[in-house]
Parts: C-alpha cells; sequence; structure tokens
C-alpha cells in the first residue's frame, strides 16, 4: 500500500501541476494569461485573456485535476482518510507549485472544488452556492473563493463521513487564503477586479 500511495501521489502532484489555463490559451493563440491581469492561470483570468469560453474550459480542466485522481484515490484506498487526503493534497499542491511552470501557479479553487466533489460532493455545492451568493452581492470572485474554502471544513464537520477530511480542508482553506494575499491587498485598496468590469 505504501508503493501505492507513493506513487499516486507523485501522479496527483504532477496532474495536479499540468497548466489547463496556460495551455488553452495558447492553443487558441490567445495572450499568456501570466501577462494579463491578475497574472494568474486561473479560469477568471483566462477568461479576460482568452474570452468566456477559455475560461470555462479552464475552469472544467482544473475542477477535473481534483476530481479524477481523488476519485482513484477512493477506490485504491477504500476510502481510508489519511491516504485519500495526501494524494488530494499532492494533487492540490501541484496547481499551486506546478513543476512544469517553475512552481508559479494558481490558487487552486477549481483544482480544491474537484477534490472535495469526489470526497464530499453535497457539503462541496453547498461551498459553490456560498461563492455564488457572494459573488453576486460584492462582484469580487476572490471574496467568493476565500469564503466558500474557509466554508468547506466547517460544512465537513457538520457530517459524521466527512468529518475526518476537516483537516485537508483546513489545510487547503489556509494555502487559499494565502495565494489570495495580493486579492486582499487589492480589496482594501479598492482595486480589485469587479466581475462585470471592463
Amino acid at each position: 500500500m505504501y508503493f501505492q500511495l507513493i506513487i499516486l501521489t507523485v501522479v496527483a502532484y504532477l496532474i495536479g501541476s499540468i497548466p489547463t489555463g496556460v495551455i488553452v490559451a495558447k492553443i487558441l493563440g490567445a495572450p499568456d494569461p501570466r501577462t494579463v491581469g491578475s497574472g494568474n492561470i486561473g479560469a477568471t483570468n483566462v477568461g479576460r485573456a482568452a474570452g468566456k469560453a477559455a475560461g470555462i474550459i479552464t475552469l472544467i480542466g482544473d475542477i477535473l485535476k481534483g476530481l479524477l485522481i481523488t476519485l482513484l484515490a477512493l477506490y485504491i484506498f477504500a476510502n481510508s482518510p489519511i491516504e485519500v487526503s495526501l494524494v488530494a493534497l499532492a494533487a492540490f499542491l501541484g496547481h499551486l507549485f506546478p513543476v512544469f511552470l517553475k512552481f508559479k501557479g494558481g490558487k487552486g479553487v477549481a483544482t480544491a472544488l474537484g477534490v472535495f466533489l469526489a470526497i464530499a460532493p453535497l457539503q462541496a455545492i453547498v461551498a459553490v452556492v456560498i461563492f455564488a451568493i457572494l459573488v453576486a452581492l460584492f462582484r469580487y470572485v476572490s471574496v467568493g473563493s476565500m469564503t466558500s474554502a474557509v466554508s468547506l471544513p466547517i460544512l465537513l464537520s457538520f457530517f459524521v463521513t466527512s468529518r475526518p477530511y476537516v483537516p485537508l480542508a483546513a489545510i487547503i482553506s489556509i494555502l487559499v487564503i494565502l495565494k489570495h494575499s495580493d486579492n486582499i491587498k487589492r480589496i482594501i485598496q479598492g482595486t480589485e477586479n469587479k466581475v462585470g468590469r471592463k
């Protein structure tokens, strides 16, 4: 089992490292998202660089990076929380610190969503609803992203089956907040991009 865990963790990290947004922008002949807007490789900034369709494709790709490898871990390790959490965290860290982009990656929100759609789909959907409500109210994607990430450990703690994954959710939520440090500064300064603003 330890050999399987090591192999799957490495594979998860490599899959997480795939820069979906950069690849999509390149295929479409659009500017590299790292040179546009916030410089982030996630769906929101790819949408700015290459259009809404590219942003949606990037979002789906980044979700799948977390979803598929976590589902595989759940199958192989029979829902053993420690092993599954390690594999899921490796995929998430791959997106944040991708080996293919010199360890300069995205904020990991979509990949985290994929992870928790596999582990606790109901709670993940509630987090998405929280995200949507906050973005609708404040028009800041970053506010919705951070709040929904912080909500996940709380949501998971309400259910016995998902409670063992609270530490994973807590680690991911902390990392999501840290990766949004620039967004937090821009919100305070009043310069953060709002949804719908050109």
